[in-house]
């Protein structure tokens, strides 16, 4: 039987392996706050989040090669992902702004990719179940922190306007993905800015700044947290090479 990755060309395999790499490494991020939520339920949500993410990580990277060696024993200028997912937990307003600018735009991704007939297809079908409900939690908390108190509310402005600078990498063309992308920024800004002005937040400057563009995790360059945060990842694995459980 022919397998996905072997109908896959140079540039679906490209665009496998960042995909699987936003995944991958935004479910190690909120697999950091095992032990660490704020309340218990909120624990279990999150673990369920990075599970959901993970599982598409592994789906992608077996597109694009071994998923363990993909995963495990790659360098950092060798991973794909975009700078947002790398970015520190931070407090939990910090975790959920980065979950909105990121569920968002890929439910809207993998909305486009499920009604297409690429190689992508299947699992974009299954994927954007997930997604949906990975937007949903970061929607209605990003209401609750900003409706909270004074101090949640600032936490909440604050996260939003630090991260905002990373979002414009999201919409640059990924070859091998067959997605109108002009389409997909202007629906996320559209829905973004909605749930931010329902939240009584200040909608961060748009892409007439130069900030709105920065980011260049899609060609291996990335900011100085994801470094520290490989090699904690890779660390039992490199290790232990070869080992099995």
């Amino acid at each position: 039987m022919t397998s996905t990755r072997d109908t896959l060309d140079p540039t679906g395999t490209a665009a496998a392996l960042a995909l699987g790499d936003d995944a991958l490494v935004l479910s190690h991020r909120l697999g950091e706050w095992a032990g660490h939520a704020p309340v218990l339920e909120e624990e279990v949500a999150l673990a369920n989040i990075a599970l959901d993410l993970l599982g598409q990580a592994r789906v992608l990277l077996s597109m694009a090669g071994d998923e363990d060696e993909l995963a495990y024993l790659r360098e950092e200028r060798s991973f794909r992902n975009l700078q947002l997912v790398e970015q520190p937990n931070g407090d939990f307003a910090h975790t959920i702004a980065r979950q909105l600018y990121f569920s968002t735009y890929q439910q809207l991704l993998y909305g486009q990719l499920a009604a297409g007939d690429s190689a992508f297809a299947p699992l974009a079908a299954k994927a954007v179940k997930e997604v949906a409900y990975h937007e949903d939690h970061a929607v209605q908390w990003t209401l609750r922190l900003s409706d909270g108190t004074d101090e949640s509310h600032a936490r909440m402005q604050r996260a939003v306007d630090a991260l905002w600078r990373y979002t414009g990498e999201m919409f640059r063309p990924v070859p091998g993905l067959d997605v109108n992308w002009e389409t997909v920024e202007s629906s996320w800004k559209a829905s973004v800015t909605d749930v931010l002005r329902r939240a009584t937040l200040t909608v961060p400057d748009g892409p007439q700044t130069g900030a709105w563009r920065a980011g260049a995790g899609r060609q291996g360059l990335h900011t100085e947290p994801f470094g520290r945060m490989l090699a904690e990842m890779q660390h039992l694995h490199r290790s232990h090479p070869g080992a099995s459980w």
